[in-house]
């Protein structure tokens, strides 16, 4: 990890987005407090800015004297700040003129403009925060329900931090004892036992927690992205009813004509905290209109590339042809089936053999009245989310990248115990339990380089 202060310079952006009733500016580095004084005029004579309080003023133009605006400044010294550095906030009217000015003034008195997710970058150099920490920043500011501002906030605290840490200790402890082993086995009783049998029998336990970690992932990336839903079926079957019955508003168009539905509409709907990504797309049936029959192929593309597929049928109608021709192409995916419009006289219900056989969920509706839109909800959390989940379970993985170098790990961490189960020397072992180290640091950013960091760092925003 770098120390404080480790670029020189100081930076400042705007962190908030304008138009609000408050704007803040933020300025990090070392010589923060010297850029203020020249810009602030406190309403009251001030010998030294104390950490942590707000200081009333005005911030004035030192070129022409002009007041800019009043505003409420504070100051945090390193290390106790965001950045671990010498940090300045001032709070002012959330205008942008008044905010793109006050930024100006900083820029001009010694500052530079910092880049994107340069303020968490800086905490993570300065070691304020791990790698994982920052990347939950990221999620925090860019979460859309409460679950999922909720799952970032763990992780922000450490949650997956504390997981992988662990990990790692018990690898560089068993590492240590095999070194020592090696080295100074006079010493072995001090380190404790490196006998292969041993070692493996650790390594299968920590294998079991990593692997439950994996299989967190399914869970966490639902959290974090939602699922992607598709609503499918033959014309003029309801879809774009059932789609505005799901949001509660008139988003797609909706007439009693067949093929309305051209190309695919993607809404959001917030179900228990989690993003359920809805796509309604076009009728799928045999057409000559050339419009028609291009939104039709993009439809079999998304269902075949869907992750929860809503099959609609007009309970009103007998099964025909096309109906069994998308019956068939959900067989094998994850499908929820939607009779749709209840209100009429039914043909087909759930216990119609070619539905009941499907051994798939069944939901009358009537997307027109919105009439068993409850038991739709209630079946998709049983279907996908399992009733729900534990936002604040620590330990979830969800990030792609994670995942990734988790997996990495588990496979060293495999080879390494079947080479402890083989009878090889404890020397052999340390091969794998060094690379599967090494993979977990990736999370923790221990030993990640630059151009990760830059990547990771230039997808956040601007004063973050």
């Amino acid at each position: 990890m770098m120390s404080y202060n480790s670029s020189g310079d100081v930076i400042a952006a705007i962190a908030t987005a304008a138009g609000g009733g408050i704007g803040i500016v933020r300025i990090s580095g070392n010589g923060a407090a010297g850029i203020i004084k020249k810009i602030f005029a406190a309403n009251k004579k001030i010998k030294k800015f104390e950490a942590r309080k707000l200081y009333y003023g005005d911030i004035v133009d030192p070129f022409d004297g002009r007041t800019v605006d009043e505003a409420l400044v504070s100051f945090m010294y390193a290390p106790n700040s965001y950045t671990a550095e010498d940090t300045v906030e001032i709070n002012c009217h959330g205008g942008a003129a008044p905010l793109k000015k006050i930024l100006e003034l900083v820029l001009q008195n010694g500052a530079r403009l910092a880049e994107p997710g340069e303020f968490t970058k800086r905490a993570f150099l300065n070691g304020r925060i791990d790698l994982s920490q920052a990347e939950a920043v990221a999620d925090i500011i860019s979460a859309k329900t409460e679950a999922q501002a909720k799952y970032a906030a763990v992780q922000l605290e450490g949650g997956l931090s504390d997981i992988v840490n662990e990990f790692k200790e018990i690898i560089l402890n068993c590492l240590a004892r095999i070194e020592a082993a090696i080295d100074y086995p006079e010493h072995e009783d001090e380190l404790g036992p490196a006998s292969p049998e041993i070692i493996a029998s650790e390594l299968e336990n920590l294998i079991g927690q990593a692997v439950k970690l994996v299989k967190s992932a399914e869970a966490g990336k639902i959290i974090r992205d939602g699922i992607n839903a598709v609503i499918a079926g033959k014309p003029n079957v309801g879809k774009s009813s059932l789609l505005n019955a799901l949001l509660k508003e008139d988003r797609a168009i909706v007439t009693d004509m067949p093929g309305t539905t051209r190309d695919a509409l993607t809404e959001s709907v917030n179900l228990s905290g989690v993003p359920l990504n809805l796509t309604d797309t076009a009728g799928i049936r045999e057409t000559t209109d050339i419009i028609e029959k291009i939104g039709v192929e993009r439809s079999e593309k998304t269902v075949g590339a869907a992750e929860l597929i809503f099959l609609v049928l007009d309970g009103s109608e007998p099964l025909d042809a096309q109906d069994f021709s998308l019956i068939d192409k959900i067989k094998d995916k994850k499908a929820i089936i939607i009779i749709n419009k209840s209100d009429l006289p039914n043909v087909i219900t759930r216990e119609t053999p070619e539905i009941a056989s499907l051994d798939k969920p069944a939901v009358m509706l009537s997307a027109k009245s919105r009439g068993g839109i409850s038991e739709l909800t209630d079946e998709i959390k049983k279907s996908v989310y399992s009733g729900g989940f534990d936002a604040e379970n620590r330990g979830v993985l969800s990030n792609i990248r994670h995942i990734d170098a988790l997996n990495g790990a588990l496979e060293h961490l495999r080879l390494a115990k079947e080479t402890a189960e083989a009878g090889f020397a404890v020397d052999f072992i340390s091969i794998d339990l060094t690379a599967a180290y090494e993979r977990l640091a990736e999370i923790t950013g221990d030993n990640a380089g630059a151009d990760l960091i830059d990547k990771i760092f230039s997808e956040f925003c601007l004063g973050k």
